[in-house]
C-alpha cells in the first residue's frame, strides 16, 4: 500500500498552496483541484442525490410508508457495503500494479472493470465493462430526461420533449470537465441546490398539510410494490466509484467517504418523502416528478431552478466515467491536449441526449435501470467478485482491506453478509424487479408511445 500512499502524497503537495503563488493560480488550486476526503464526499453526495428525490414520494405510495422508509435504509446501507468490497478490491489492484511499475497511473484513471480484469481476469472485466457502461449511459439520460421533466414546471407553453431537446444540448458544456478533481465547486454548489429542494418539500407539505379526501392505500398489486423497491435500488446503488476514488489523495478512506455520504442523504430522502406522501397519498401515483403536485410559487420555481442546476452537475459526473472508457477506446486518453479528448467526448452526450428524447418516462424508467442494471453493476458484481478474489487463505491474509472491527475482523461474516446480499438481489431486486418494472415501463409506452411529446402532462399539446 506503501506505494499508492506515495504517489497521492505526490499529488497533494503539487496541490497545496503556496504563498508564492499567483491570485489566479490560488484561486485555481482553491476551485479547480480537489483530492481530499472532503472532495470526494462532495462528489459521492452530489453524484448520488438529485432527480430521484423528486421520484421517492411516487415510490412511497406504490409501497406504502414502512415499506418505503425500510427500502431506503435496507438498500443504503448495503450500497455502503458494496462501495466497501469496491474499495478493497480497488486498492488490492492497485497496489499489485504499482508493485510491478510505480508510474503505472500516471495521467491513466483506474476503472472498475480494469480492477476487475486485473484480479479476476478477462470474463470479469467484460462482465464490469458491459454492465457499469450501459448503466452509467442509461443514468446519464436518466438525468437529460430529468432536465426536461424539472423544466416544465416553471414553464409549461412548451411540451417537455422540446426542453429535453433544448437542455440535451446544454449537457454539451460537461465534457470540458476533465476529471473528478475538478468538481468541488459544482459539487458543492449542488448538494446546497439540492438540499434547498429537500427542505422545501419537507416544509412546505407540513405546513400546507393533508389534501382534503387524501388516501394512504399503500401498494395495490406485485408490479406497483416492486417497481417502488427497484426505484429505491436504484437511487442508492453509485456508478463513480473508482473514478472518485481514484481522484482522491487517500483512496482507502473512501469507504467512509461514502458511508457519511449516504447518511447525509437520508436526511433529504427520508423527511421530504414521507412529507410529500402524507400530504397527497395516492395522488403521487400518478405523479412520478413531486414538483407535479406542488402549486407554484417563487419558493418552487426556486426549488426547479436549483434542482434543473444540479441535474447538469450530477449529468456531467455520471458521464465522466463513460468518457474516460471512450478516450481510452478511441485512444486519447493518454493525450496532453485535453481539446481532443473533450471533442471525443461529444458522441457520448449526443447519444444520451438521442434516448432521453426516444424514452421520456421519467419514474418508471428508473425503476426498470435499477432492476436490469443496478442489480449487477452496483451489487452482484461487486460481492461476488470479493468472494472470488479472496477465497484463497493466501489472498484473504495479504488484502490491504481486513474485514473490519465490527465483525470481528471475521471473514466468515464478511462472507455471509455477501452472500445474504447477492441472493436478496438476485431474487427480490433482479428477480421481483425486472418482471415488475419491465411490465410497468411496457405500459407506459403503450399509453404515450416512443417519443412521447409530453409524458404525465396535464395539458395538451
Amino acid at each position: 500500500m506503501c506505494e499508492i500512499s506515495d504517489l497521492n502524497d505526490q499529488q497533494q503537495q503539487e496541490h497545496r498552496l503556496d504563498p508564492n503563488d499567483t491570485w489566479f493560480e490560488t484561486f485555481k488550486s482553491i476551485a479547480w483541484h480537489g483530492g481530499s476526503a472532503f472532495d470526494a464526499w462532495l462528489n459521492a453526495t452530489s453524484a448520488q442525490i438529485a432527480q430521484v428525490l423528486l421520484t421517492f414520494p411516487y415510490s412511497f405510495a406504490q409501497l406504502g410508508l414502512a415499506s418505503g422508509i425500510v427500502f431506503q435504509v435496507l438498500y443504503g446501507f448495503m450500497g455502503c457495503w458494496t462501495c466497501y468490497m469496491i474499495t478493497s478490491l480497488y486498492a488490492d489492484y492497485r497496489a499489485a500494479k504499482e508493485k510491478e511499475n510505480p508510474k503505472a497511473f500516471e495521467n491513466h484513471t483506474i476503472q472498475w472493470y480494469e480492477v476487475l480484469g486485473g484480479l479476476l481476469g478477462p470474463y470479469w472485466r467484460a462482465a464490469g465493462i458491459f454492465f457499469n457502461t450501459v448503466l452509467l449511459f442509461c443514468t446519464a439520460t436518466i438525468q437529460v430526461i430529468a432536465c426536461g421533466s424539472t423544466v416544465y414546471y416553471i414553464k409549461d407553453s412548451l411540451p417537455k420533449r422540446t426542453w429535453t431537446i433544448i437542455f440535451g444540448a446544454c449537457c454539451l458544456v460537461t465534457v470540458l470537465i476533465p476529471s473528478a478533481h475538478n468538481y468541488r465547486v459544482l459539487s458543492f454548489s449542488g448538494i446546497l441546490m439540492t438540499t434547498y429542494t429537500a427542505w422545501y418539500l419537507t416544509i412546505t407539505a407540513v405546513i400546507h398539510g393533508k389534501d382534503p379526501d387524501v388516501t394512504h392505500s399503500g401498494a395495490k398489486n406485485v408490479v406497483q410494490y416492486f417497481t417502488g423497491a427497484t426505484n429505491i435500488l436504484y437511487a442508492f446503488g453509485s456508478t463513480v466509484t473508482v473514478e472518485i476514488m481514484h481522484a482522491m489523495w487517500k483512496p482507502r478512506k473512501f469507504k467512509l467517504v461514502y458511508l457519511y455520504a449516504i447518511v447525509y442523504i437520508f436526511t433529504l430522502t427520508l423527511p421530504s418523502a414521507i412529507a410529500v406522501y402524507w400530504r397527497f397519498g395516492d395522488k403521487m401515483l400518478d405523479n412520478a416528478n413531486a414538483f407535479a403536485v406542488f402549486p407554484k410559487t417563487k419558493f418552487r420555481d426556486a426549488a426547479v431552478i436549483l434542482m434543473l442546476m444540479h441535474q447538469f452537475i450530477q449529468f456531467g459526473l455520471i458521464s465522466l466515467p463513460i468518457f474516460i472508457i471512450w478516450e481510452k477506446f478511441v485512444g486519447v486518453h493518454h493525450s496532453k491536449y485535453y481539446v481532443l479528448r473533450a471533442i471525443a467526448r461529444i458522441p457520448v452526450v449526443l447519444a444520451t441526449w438521442f434516448i432521453a428524447i426516444m424514452i421520456p418516462f421519467f419514474g418508471p424508467i428508473n425503476s426498470a435501470v435499477g432492476s436490469l442494471l443496478v442489480t449487477f453493476s452496483v451489487y452482484l458484481i461487486p460481492c461476488s467478485a470479493h468472494m472470488v478474489a479472496n477465497f484463497k487463505s493466501t489472498a484473504r491474509k495479504a488484502a490491504i482491506e481486513q474485514p473490519p472491527t465490527w465483525i470481528l475482523r471475521s471473514w466468515t461474516l464478511v462472507y455471509l453478509l455477501n452472500s445474504f446480499i447477492t441472493v436478496w438481489v438476485l431474487i427480490v431486486g433482479f428477480g421481483f424487479g425486472v418482471y415488475a418494472s419491465v411490465r410497468n415501463l411496457v405500459d407506459q409506452i403503450d399509453s404515450f408511445g416512443l417519443f412521447a411529446r409530453c409524458y404525465q402532462c396535464t395539458r395538451k399539446y
